[in-house]
């Protein structure tokens, strides 16, 4: 019978199927880090057991590190203990970890991939939403509660049931200046955060097909905004290009042994999904949200919606998100004025949105009224940037090159966007206080992240960097 990518992969992995009830799963890959690790590691040790296979865990401190003065001892006593309990956990139960100043740290997310980790064909857990951007390589990767951290670390294992399956497909070229994450923010905001419960799903399409791994970890890495379990990509020479010679990427004879097998993972044919959607990319502009949850995008050169085109179920909850926001249903988006610029996150962290950033900025300056946050990924993404020449472009044009972290993604660490201020972030949630207490996000690419930094606004980068 014709299978899905999906569920050649999930069919592959199941150890038992509990009737009426969930599949055990087997687990190739757990990332753990220092926020929802800790009460799954007492929890095991209160069973009086062992991790069942410690060396198919990898961890790395990523939520909670500043990102200045790693070379000192973190002052935030919430922030330090639970890196050190993580430390502590790794060593006493032979995991390895990339701590804070290892060549190897990073944000989890950025850190297996770019290591060789994160391969086609495989199930990956992590206690953390955001799991989902290990789909880009063809695995089946999603985010779990600390229960199931508890449950994979005891057996290599989780019982899941298995979700339907979505394929959304982007054909055509894209336009210059339209970047992935305007794909992303695009599909949501035409199917909404909750579009995509209870599926998971399959992105293909030339317009797909046609990005970086990079650009494909972006999309992946926001399915889970759109409601969906997890998202994936099918593997292609561009997969194997990126993993060939990693650290944990397979080598010769088993290289070859590797390849072969993933060359299998592709949709069959006439293979059913549960449902289907199809998107022009011609139609996909930069995009940029101006509510409170990541459906609420729109075209930057667009206009916010008025009241009378919202459903009226919505209509309390948008005004309450308009409040929030200080914006107006009609509003212009191009020109309102901003406060802060984030470039980071497991969302756009990687080399190549530091690469973007800089090549669009380069020979401007940062404006006046903005603080910028420039945050590479992980140790490596940093070290590539000072090689490269980027860390001296930012300067030049008046940013910083911070060091690595979740930062202002979220507020669990010293980068929180102040009450009230608007932050053009390249990370992936805007909820009300998601970056610090009464932030107002407005999520969008790197080129938009560089177009708002140098005027101080919302801006097009098309216009403004003559793309």
């Amino acid at each position: 019978m014709a299978k899905t990518l999906f569920d050649k992969i999930w069919d592959s992995h199941v150890v038992k199927t509990i009737e009426d009830g969930p599949n055990v799963l087997y687990i190739d890959r757990h990332f753990i880090h220092e926020v929802t690790s800790p009460q799954a590691f007492g929890g095991i040790k209160a069973r009086g057991i062992q991790v069942a296979r410690p060396n198919q865990v990898i961890a790395t401190p990523d939520h909670n590190i500043p990102t200045v003065d790693q070379h000192l001892t973190i002052h935030d006593e919430l922030s330090r203990v639970q890196v050190e309990t993580l430390k502590k956990n790794c060593e006493e139960n032979g995991i390895t970890m990339y701590g804070l100043n290892h060549p190897y740290n990073g944000i989890v997310h950025v850190v297996g991939p770019e290591m060789g980790i994160t391969q086609p064909g495989m199930t990956i857990v992590c206690g953390d939403s955001h799991t989902s951007t290990h789909g880009a390589f063809g695995s089946i990767a999603f985010g779990i509660g600390t229960s199931e951290v508890e449950m994979a670390l005891a057996t290599q294992c989780i019982m899941q049931p298995k979700p339907k399956k979505m394929r959304i497909n982007i054909e055509g070229t894209l336009a210059n200046g339209v970047t992935s994450k305007d794909i992303i923010l695009y599909i949501i905001s035409k199917i909404s955060t909750g579009g995509g419960t209870g599926y998971f799903v399959e992105f293909a399409g030339s317009a797909i097909r046609s990005l970086s791994m990079e650009a494909r970890m972006t999309i992946c890495n926001m399915s889970i905004e759109m409601g969906a379990r997890g998202g994936m990509i099918a593997p292609d020479e561009t997969t194997f290009e990126y993993v060939k010679g990693r650290e944990y990427a397979p080598q010769g004879e088993q290289w070859e042994k590797a390849v072969a097998y993933w060359k299998t993972l592709v949709t069959d044919e006439d293979a059913v999904f549960d449902k289907e959607l199809h998107y022009e990319a011609a139609d996909i502009e930069p995009m940029i949200t101006y509510g409170t949850n990541p459906g609420m995008g729109e075209k930057i050169v667009g206009n916010i919606p008025t009241l009378d085109s919202i459903d009226a179920s919505s209509k309390v909850t948008f005004q309450k998100s308009m409040d929030y926001m200080g914006f107006a249903p009609g509003d212009k988006l191009e020109g309102k004025q901003i406060d802060y610029v984030f470039l980071g996150s497991c969302t756009n962290g990687r080399i190549e949105d530091l690469r973007a950033f800089a090549a669009a900025v380069k020979g401007r300056k940062k404006a006046d009224n903005v603080t910028a946050w420039i945050v590479p990924g992980s140790k490596q993404v940093e070290k590539q940037a000072i090689a490269e020449g980027i860390k001296e472009v930012l300067e030049e044009a008046g940013f910083e090159l911070r060091q690595p972290g979740c930062s202002a993604c979220l507020a669990m660490n010293d980068d929180k966007i102040p009450e009230g201020k608007y932050a053009v972030s390249t990370s992936n949630r805007n909820f009300e206080g998601r970056q610090g207490p009464g932030s107002r996000t407005l999520l969008a690419s790197p080129l938009t992240a560089a177009a708002a930094a140098v005027t101080g606004t919302i801006a097009d980068p098309r216009t403004i960097f003559n793309l």
